[in-house]
């Protein structure tokens, strides 16, 4: 039976093999059936599904955030930012917070039967990361992604006490997501 994965749009990815140029094993995942497919993850690999859905096929990563600290955020979206459309991923020392906006349709579409956009089908964008900075203490600094065209990337929020422990943040912070005072944080 092959490797497959099924993302939160509920497309199924097929495991495909392959080699490199450099003669090396190669893994991607794809929607056909056809081709090589691959019978069982290869050992050091987990699947991975990123916000915008895509599936892919990564060496594991070594933990570094624990999943208490994945959930101070989780719950800390649910309780400060309770209708915003957010999403979180880990990465490295990161725990990255996404914002869908939520798309409406001027019209009513007999085929979905609403007139807002699933959640599974929205574009997420990334607007704040908790980064972890002592190991130790267990003490985060907090940064919000600038959406200016020439200026895109993180901007530190030191100056507004933009470090400490991470609930203390997820409460300060992510009470601004899909607000407008998320622009006015520095």
């Amino acid at each position: 039976m092959p490797v497959t994965h099924v993302n939160r749009r509920r497309d199924t990815y097929y495991l495909h093999a392959g080699t490199t140029r450099t003669g090396k094993p190669g893994y991607w995942f794809s929607k056909s059936a056809e081709g090589d497919l691959v019978e069982a993850i290869p050992e050091d690999y987990e699947i991975y599904e990123n916000p915008d859905a895509q599936v892919f096929l990564r060496k594991v990563q070594p933990q570094v955030i624990t999943p208490f600290e994945v959930a101070v955020v989780e719950r800390g979206l649910k309780r400060y930012a309770p209708d915003q459309n957010c999403m979180v991923d880990v990465r490295g020392e990161d725990i990255v917070v996404y914002h869908a906006e939520r798309v409406t349709f001027d019209m009513d579409l007999p085929f979905f039967g609403v007139r807002e956009l699933p959640p599974s089908y929205r574009n997420y964008m990334k607007v704040m990361r908790f980064t972890l900075i002592d190991e130790d203490e267990r003490t985060f600094r907090v940064q919000r992604w600038c959406f200016r065209g020439s200026i895109d990337g993180w901007i530190d929020l030191w100056s507004s006490g933009g470090s400490g422990p991470l609930a203390d943040l997820v409460e300060r912070y992510l009470p601004h997501i899909g607000k407008e005072s998320f622009y006015e944080l520095i």
